[in-house]
């Protein structure tokens, strides 16, 4: 199915680009490939404009670009998808190169057997990049992120990491107004911040190196 899924990746991203709404081009992109519901899903996930391409590779930033550098996470954003690669689920790339996993959030979060691990992985590959203060940004309005910001200072405390946590009730416009580094593989926020660091993909790529990566973006979107 990769070779499907690429294709009805740039077939959306196509019509994305000509300002089809994105949930009637997916449909007919999904009913042209005969998609089922999770692979619409991924296919949505992994497509984006050629316009919201060119935006995005222009606001990346190099790791190197971190060092000294105050770091905002969009929490469940990245925390999810490094939980995703430890459990052996499946990982997406996106045409703009992000890693993304299949979770959606649905108003609760659920501590698993792989969020302290992860958050442990994700604190030793920030650490490794000097930052000179970490953010990490959570939804108030998700159940449990009380819960969530507790245990991220907790192991921030006893590992020494200059972390902290902010609930707001819409992390997106925050992260999507800064002018500080970004962490985050958010469509939303891709498309509106100043400066993005591609953290989930950096943490899975170094430290899960047998994670179930699955490439879905078309070739002409591959870099050369």
């Amino acid at each position: 199915m990769h070779p499907r899924l690429r294709a009805a990746v740039s077939d959306l991203s196509w019509l994305l680009s000509r300002d089809y709404a994105p949930h009637s081009a997916l449909k007919i992109v999904g009913d042209r490939y005969r998609l089922v519901e999770r692979q619409r899903t991924a296919v949505m996930r992994c497509a984006c404009s050629d316009a919201s391409l060119a935006r995005r590779r222009q606001h990346q930033v190099p790791v190197s670009a971190v060092a000294g550098r105050l770091l905002l996470i969009d929490g469940y954003n990245v925390l999810t998808t490094i939980e995703a690669a430890l459990a052996d689920g499946v990982v997406i790339v996106g045409r703009d190169g992000c890693y993304r996993d299949m979770a959606s959030m649905h108003g609760t979060f659920r501590r698993v057997n792989e969020t302290i691990p992860a958050i442990e992985l994700l604190g030793e590959a920030i650490a490794e990049h000097g930052p000179s203060g970490v953010v990490w940004y959570l939804d108030r309005p998700v159940s449990n992120s009380g819960r969530l910001e507790a245990k991220l200072l907790e192991i921030a405390g006893h590992r020494g990491w200059n972390w902290e946590v902010q609930l707001a009730v819409n992390p997106d416009a925050v992260l999507s107004s800064t002018d500080q580094i970004v962490a985050t593989a958010d469509s939303v926020v891709l498309d509106r911040c100043e400066r993005w660091f591609n953290l989930a993909r950096e943490a899975v790529e170094c430290r899960i190196p047998d994670a179930r990566v699955v490439d879905l973006r078309p070739e002409d979107s591959r870099p050369g």
